[in-house]
């Protein structure tokens, strides 16, 4: 949530700001209903002020036996003055905060302007991307080893869900395993274990209620299921005040995440690129103003070291002004290789929300003896499991449809070196 204090005093900066990112200036609304709220606000204090003096000059008048009927008089007008103004005063301060928690976070300066994907800036290119011929699709190659089923899960629960088995199965656990203890033990991460549910309070927070309610899952009992770990990771400091000493604060976990795809009619209808469920490993920083622009650096520097790990080809890109998420002021992708699609796709997005996430959150650190700062946030895949899986199986195909492990995950495998079709008891896949 933007500060209504900054807009007061820079109003056209905000207006500026909201063109790069396509939304019609909107400072002189916003002003509009802060001088209505904040007039309301001196009217009601005035009156209460009133109604206080008039109180004690009661009290002087019944000790010294005076005449107090027209002091009873005022103060039977001023109740109800008071509750108008009350009301007023609590309607346009929320219609205030409606407006301010619908506005995205003001992009960094050196994001490029643009209007979608196409726009995003190339940082740079890793990995050299292997030569295969004719290469398969990752669900090809998992439905003819008899380890991936999209008709199983389409029965269980519908399209957009993945049933794994077998050495698959197995192999999106090692990938989930390698990642947290990189990131934990290499990385100095804490790792958590976290509900897979949250409140509406706890959504907001992290700036996916109210504006994308519709790209989430709710249960009758007024629970929302997790899109991203990042939002109960970050929501641990909501409405907390924490030492300066104790920053940074770094978070990971592995968690399921839960999307509706609300607006992906007809996109990536096949395999697991895009999908209502998806295990995604996630790395959060709370951290103090001053370095959460080298935190963006670090974050994106951890998944890139997983993707290297891997040997898997990516390139680092900067998000452009019509690309970058609502929460976000900069925001860099990781696209890895996918060989049957002869392009990259994201992989992980690293995000640097500056204290957009804080304001909404009440998360402040403690600057001096009295004072205390909004913290910064930030969030990064590191990595999407299922998105991993995806570009190993195409990365690593083999002629004759067996898939190469990759030598950091053997272990993982408990030494196994290859996926080829297994003839175990196993429930059929499809």
């Amino acid at each position: 949530m933007l500060d209504i204090k900054w807009i007061r005093e820079n109003p056209a900066d905000l207006d500026k700001a909201l063109k790069r990112r396509g939304i019609p200036a909107f400072s002189e609304k916003i002003l509009l209903i802060d001088e209505q709220r904040r007039s309301a606000m001196t009217e009601l204090q005035n009156l209460q002020s009133r109604r206080n003096d008039i109180s004690k000059q009661i009290g002087v008048a019944k000790a010294q036996k005076q005449d107090a009927a027209h002091l009873f008089d005022e103060m039977k007008n001023i109740g109800p003055a008071i509750k108008k103004f009350e009301e007023q005063e609590r309607e346009l301060e929320q219609e205030q905060h409606d407006i301010l928690s619908a506005l995205p976070n003001i992009a960094d300066a050196n994001t490029p302007d643009g209007k979608d994907e196409e726009d995003n800036e190339v940082i740079r290119t890793w990995g050299e991307i292997r030569k295969i011929s004719d290469p398969q699709a990752h669900y090809d190659l998992g439905e003819a080893l008899g380890l991936m089923s999209f008709d199983i899960a389409a029965k269980l629960a519908g399209s957009r869900f993945v049933w794994l088995q077998g050495s698959l199965a197995k192999l999106e656990r090692a990938v989930t395993n390698f990642m947290l203890d990189t990131h934990t033990e290499r990385h100095g991460y804490i790792e958590a274990s976290v509900p897979f549910m949250a409140n509406g309070e706890t959504l907001f927070g992290t700036g996916q209620l109210p504006k994308f309610s519709e790209d989430l899952f709710k249960t009758d009992m007024g629970y929302y299921l997790i899109p991203t770990s990042e939002v109960p990771l970050t929501n641990s400091v909501r409405g907390d005040i924490i030492p300066a000493e104790n920053l940074p604060i770094k978070f990971t976990t592995a968690s399921p995440s839960f999307r509706s795809e609300a607006g992906s009619a007809g996109r990536d209808t096949r395999g697991m690129i895009r999908v209502h469920q998806f295990t995604k490993v996630e790395m959060v920083h709370i951290v103090h103003p001053d370095k959460s622009e080298a935190a963006l650096e670090e974050l994106v520097s951890h998944a890139e070291y997983i993707l290297q790990q891997l040997e898997l080809p990516y390139q680092v890109v900067n998000l452009c002004t019509g690309d970058l998420g609502f929460g976000a002021h900069k925001t860099y992708d990781l696209e890895v290789w996918l060989p049957s699609q002869n392009k990259y796709r994201e992989i992980s997005s690293c995000s640097n929300c500056g204290a957009f996430q804080a304001r909404r959150m009440k998360a402040r650190f403690r600057s001096g003896e009295k004072q205390t700062e909004l913290v910064h946030t930030l969030n990064g895949s590191g990595l999407a499991v299922g998105r991993t899986l995806v570009a190993i199986l195409e990365n690593y195909q083999q002629a004759d449809g067996s898939i190469a492990i990759p030598t950091v995950l053997q272990p993982y495998m408990g030494g196994q070196t290859v996926i080829a079709i297994e003839n175990t008891k196993q429930a059929k896949a499809g």
